[in-house]
C-alpha cells in the first residue's frame, strides 16, 4: 500500500482512496469489485473514481463569463475543445484525518486565470456495514463570489457478465440531449418512449449512454437511488441527496482496441454540463459560504 493512498475496511467492505484527486481507486464487497479499479501508483485512466470540482463535466472551449468577468480554464479535452471535470483532478490532496474505516482529505483550488476565487474543498470517505458513504464540502475562502459544481466519477460494476446483460434502474424523467461531436447541451427531453427510459428496471442491451438525466425522483428521506444488476444475481447501487439534481450516466463506450464498456459511470451532479455558461443550477458561493453534497455506493 502506497503512502499516497489509504485503505479502509468495515464489515464486508474494503476501499482504497488515493491522495491524487481524492480518488476512489478500489471498492469491494466480499472481495467483489463494485467499481472499475485502477492500478496503484500510476495515472488514473478515464477519470475513474475522481472528484470533479469546481465543476462537473464540460465547459465549452474552457471559456465562461461570471459576474461580468471573462475566464479561461485549460482545455484538457482537446478532441472536443472543452475543459473537463474541474481542477481537483490534478491535485494531491492533503490528509486531514484517518482511521480504520474512514479518511478525510482536503485541497485548495484557485484563484487564477481560470477561476475567480479560492476554495477549500474537503472530501470524506466512511465505510460501514451498509457500504461507502462519501461527501464533499466546499468553502469559499477567497474574496470574490465563485461559481461551483461537483460530482463523483465512479464506474460501477454489477458483476462479471458483460454490461449489455446488466439490468438498470434510473429514477429520472428527463435527459439532456447533447451534440454528437462535443457532447454539449442541446436541450431537455422526456425519457418517455425513448431508449433512455430506465425508470423501471430493464436490460441495458446495446444502448449507448453518455448523457445527463434530471427530473429525479427522491424518496421521503430525500434520497435517490440507481441500481444495476448482473444476471448472476449480484448488483451495485448508488444513492445521493437532493444537492445533486442531475445524474450523468455513461456506458463507457470505447473504440477498438481500447477496452469497451468495462463499467457504468454514474455521476450525481449538482449542475448539468456547461453550467458555467448556461447558469443552470449553478451554485454561487459567496465569500465564507459552504456547500455540501453526499452519496453512497453499496452492494445490491
Amino acid at each position: 500500500m502506497s503512502a499516497d493512498e489509504y485503505r479502509l475496511s468495515a464489515g464486508e467492505y474494503t476501499a482504497v482512496v488515493t491522495a491524487r484527486a481524492a480518488a476512489l481507486r478500489q471498492l469491494r464487497h466480499r472481495e467483489r469489485d463494485l467499481i472499475v479499479p485502477f492500478p496503484e501508483g500510476g495515472p488514473i485512466p478515464d477519470y475513474r473514481g475522481i472528484l470533479a470540482a469546481p465543476w462537473p463535466n464540460r465547459i465549452a472551449d474552457g471559456a465562461y463569463t461570471f459576474d461580468g468577468v471573462a475566464y479561461q480554464a485549460p482545455v484538457n479535452e482537446p478532441e472536443r475543445g472543452c475543459a473537463l471535470h474541474g481542477f481537483a483532478f490534478g491535485l494531491d490532496w492533503s490528509l486531514e484525518s484517518r482511521d480504520e474505516s474512514s479518511v478525510v482529505l482536503s485541497c485548495i483550488i484557485g484563484p487564477g486565470a481560470g477561476y475567480p476565487s479560492a476554495l477549500r474543498v474537503t472530501a470524506r470517505y466512511q465505510l460501514d456495514e451498509n457500504g461507502l458513504h462519501s461527501g464533499v464540502t466546499a468553502t469559499n475562502i477567497g474574496e470574490r463570489t465563485a461559481p461551483y459544481g461537483v460530482c463523483p466519477h465512479p464506474y460501477l460494476v454489477a458483476g462479471p457478465a458483460p454490461l449489455d446483460e446488466w439490468t438498470l434502474e434510473v429514477p429520472a424523467r428527463s435527459f439532456l440531449e447533447v451534440t454528437p461531436d462535443r457532447l454539449l447541451p442541446a436541450g431537455l427531453r422526456p425519457v418517455t418512449d425513448h431508449e433512455f427510459d430506465f425508470r423501471r428496471q430493464r436490460t441495458i442491451g446495446a444502448t449507448e449512454i453518455d448523457h445527463a438525466f434530471t427530473g429525479i425522483d427522491f424518496d421521503g428521506e430525500g434520497r435517490a437511488r440507481l441500481i444495476a444488476r448482473d444476471p448472476g444475481g449480484t448488483g451495485v447501487g448508488i444513492a445521493w441527496d437532493r444537492s445533486c439534481q442531475w445524474l450523468q450516466v455513461h456506458t463507457a463506450d470505447k473504440p477498438a482496441p481500447l477496452p469497451n464498456r468495462l463499467g457504468l459511470a454514474v455521476e450525481p451532479m449538482t449542475c448539468p454540463p456547461d453550467a458555467f455558461n448556461s447558469g443552470l443550477d449553478l451554485i454561487r458561493l459567496e465569500p465564507g459560504d459552504t456547500h455540501e453534497a453526499s452519496w453512497s455506493i453499496f452492494a445490491a
